[in-house]
């Protein structure tokens, strides 16, 4: 222990230390599982998260990295490796990841540009139509009479209505970075180019040309143009917006580790729009995913397999024809020996699901009992803390504790046996020390009873509910046969792999339903009382 060094709190930089070499193991797994995928007849691209607000968290967190959470005991030791210590696999994956950002920002901002470029093309081709008369032949122009001045009004109304309505519905902040161009977006778009181009045309054929004198027909055409955008405006909203809105299909989203599963009904969606669309869900219904309850199983089935030891009976102690019986004699013992020890492994492996009921018992057990030990130490906290907030109020005002203050002082109380009820149900690794006291400080900022304090503990929640550091993963792959731009069909299937686990779609159509009537006359509704003679009234 000569280069190690103590501390008293949580140890971060510990758990980030011992996961580095880990996560290079991961990253060379995956490029390995990435590599065989990639033979294969199925198309994969990736969903990336905006740069500015990501999907997920830091993706050097990973699920199956168990960190030293002991902040419920008195010490911790930190190892002396240097916390800023990178390999080669942590260079490559930075390389990687800041290529991804570098070429998804490009991506973005390069959409954004021609979104800006068109729209100001489309704004202000109105208004060059209204103004390039009186800067080429003002002389020749007639007098704009008072039905002219007023439509001058309407155009200014529509043009204001039209700005509005494309910053509403083309100008907002993008949810995620989707593989392919959405179809129906770049149809309207090369349709208004199309539009626009052709009125110009038009425009410079028949005005430009001739120097028409005409303001009024002049202003007419400005106001027809308009029309016709607000027109297309309106295509826009029912392509875009309205057209997914009716439920045409029904999804089933399982998870692969743990089977979770959910249906969820979309509308006519392409591929990548409803992975889009199955993500976002994914966030706010699927509980945490939680790789620690996945490791007993795992570490159960090898065990057994480790027991089991199976023999070549046929290829050991071979007879040898210079031997003499003597020989023959111990080669049949060896025989009959391997025969019994593949008979008691057989066995032991009949009574391993008494093993398991017993282990899920004795589990059950422990997580109750530690259950109502974190109980009992939280609501005697909370009952400090109350009374702590009674006999403040007629102290000096230099006494008084802020909620931050009032939970780390009753922290410690609870600590224990909120580590070890997190250890028992191996959810140590989503809950830091920090984000316990922030919790435990909200609840009492906002008056919450201790109930409401543990239900975050007692119950597993949605992913959204942790930080983004637990998250996993900045990044999905989605996985199909079909063209990601295709919309949903009958059957389709398509993966949405993470880090550790993948997301398996299925979509079925939504069946046609008939409703038949059946009338019936609310005079129909008469009744008659049976009575028999034994009955007595």
């Amino acid at each position: 222990m000569d280069t190690e060094s103590t501390y008293s709190g949580y140890s971060y930089y510990s758990g980030r230390s011992r996961g580095s070499h880990r996560h290079g193991e991961r990253s060379r797994d995956h490029h390995k599982s990435r590599s065989k995928d990639g033979s294969r007849s199925e198309k994969s691209v990736t969903i990336n998260a905006p740069p500015a607000e990501p999907l997920l968290g830091d993706s050097s967190v990973l699920g199956e990295e168990v960190q030293d959470d002991n902040w419920g005991e008195t010490t911790t030791a930190v190892t002396g490796t240097s916390e800023h210590s990178l390999s080669q696999e942590d260079i490559v994956r930075i390389t990687k990841d800041l290529e991804d950002s570098v070429g998804l920002d490009c991506r973005r901002y390069f959409t954004l540009t021609l979104a800006v470029v068109l729209g100001l093309l489309v704004f202000l081709t109105p208004l060059a139509f209204l103004a390039l008369p009186h800067l080429l032949w003002p002389d020749k122009l007639l007098v704009c009479g008072t039905a002219c001045e007023g439509l001058f009004i309407s155009v200014a109304f529509k043009l204001l209505i039209l700005l509005l309505a494309m910053w509403a519905l083309f100008f907002r902040a993008p949810r995620a970075g989707l593989p392919r161009v959405f179809v129906f977006r770049v149809l309207l778009a090369v349709l208004v180019l199309l539009f626009v181009v052709s009125y110009w045309l038009f425009y410079g054929v028949r005005i430009l040309d001739s120097q028409d004198e005409n303001y009024q027909g002049i202003v007419q055409y400005a106001v027809s143009l308009v029309d016709a955008l607000l027109f297309i405006h309106y295509l826009a909203i029912v392509l875009l917006e309205l057209r997914q809105l009716q439920p045409a299909f029904s999804v089933c989203v399982t998870r692969s580790t743990d089977g979770e599963t959910r249906h969820y009904n979309l509308g006519q969606l392409s591929i990548q729009r409803a992975a889009l669309a199955i993500i976002e869900n994914y966030y706010r219904d699927f509980s945490v995913h939680n790789p620690a309850l996945l490791t007993a199983s795992k570490s159960r089935a090898a065990k057994h397999l480790a027991g089991l030891k199976v023999y070549n009976v046929d290829g050991e102690f071979p007879a040898s024809p210079a031997t003499g019986p003597e020989n023959n004699a111990a080669t049949g013992l060896a025989h009959s020996q391997s025969r019994a020890m593949i008979a008691a492994a057989a066995r032991r492996r009949d009574t391993s699901h008494n093993e398991l009921y017993y282990e899920e018992v004795e589990h059950e057990r422990r997580v109750r009992k530690r259950k109502a030990r974190l109980v009992v130490a939280v609501e005697e906290a909370f009952t400090h803390i109350k009374r702590m907030q009674e006999e403040e109020q007629k102290k000096a005002p230099g006494d008084v504790m802020d909620p931050r203050e009032a939970a780390q002082a009753i922290f410690p109380s609870m600590a224990r046996s909120l580590q070890k009820y997190l250890r028992t149900t191996r959810q140590q690794h989503c809950h830091s020390m920090e984000s316990i006291q922030q919790h435990l400080a909200f609840c009492i900022t906002n008056n919450m009873t201790p109930k409401a304090f543990l239900e975050s503990y007692l119950t597993p929640g949605p992913t959204l509910q942790y930080g983004r550091e637990r998250w996993l993963a900045r990044q999905w792959t989605l996985v199909s046969e079909a063209s990601v731009t295709s919309g949903l069909k009958e059957g389709a299937i398509f993966l949405l792999k993470c880090i550790d686990f993948s997301l398996v779609v299925t979509a079925k159509r939504i069946p046609y339903i008939q409703l038949s009537e059946e009338f019936i006359d609310p005079k129909s509704h008469k009744f008659v009382l049976r009575l028999q003679s034994e009955t007595s009234v």
